[in-house]
């Protein structure tokens, strides 16, 4: 965290950095994602590569929920935090409901799972990340 000539605190930019390729990271797991679960879907054995790429997508997204605090804190929008924490939360009731759940509700559960990413991962590239307090 640093501060401006006019006394704002701002994030640093390796923090805004971290954000940036982690939030993307986590857009580019739940892409494979999908692309794994394709297979799943028509019968295939690809649970193994599904399941490791769900871990993956609870270490990305956690990071991505740390580095949108630490932005946060820097004096950026709390909403991004929100997001990012609900992302992370969310992926390991994907993971559950993968398992032990309705497909009926798990497609629809990635779907807000990547509009939550998305949008952490666009804003994370807008004027609004530096911070504003």
């Amino acid at each position: 965290m640093s501060h401006t000539a006019t006394g704002r605190r701002t994030a640093a930019p390796a923090v805004v950095t971290a954000l940036r390729v982690l939030s993307v990271l986590t857009v580019l797991v739940l892409l494979w994602q999908f692309v794994t679960a394709g297979p799943l879907v028509a019968g295939s054995q690809a649970a193994d590569v599904h399941g490791t790429g769900a871990i993956v997508l609870h270490v990305v997204s956690g990071l991505t929920m740390v580095a949108a605090a630490l932005v946060w804190r820097g004096g950026a929008a709390l909403w991004p935090l929100v997001v990012a924490a609900l992302v992370f939360a969310l992926s390991f009731l994907q993971a559950y409901l993968g398992s032990n759940g309705p497909i009926s509700v798990h497609v629809p559960g990635a779907m807000v799972l990547t509009v939550g990413a998305v949008l952490v991962a666009a804003w994370s590239f807008t004027g609004g990340v530096r911070g504003r307090r």
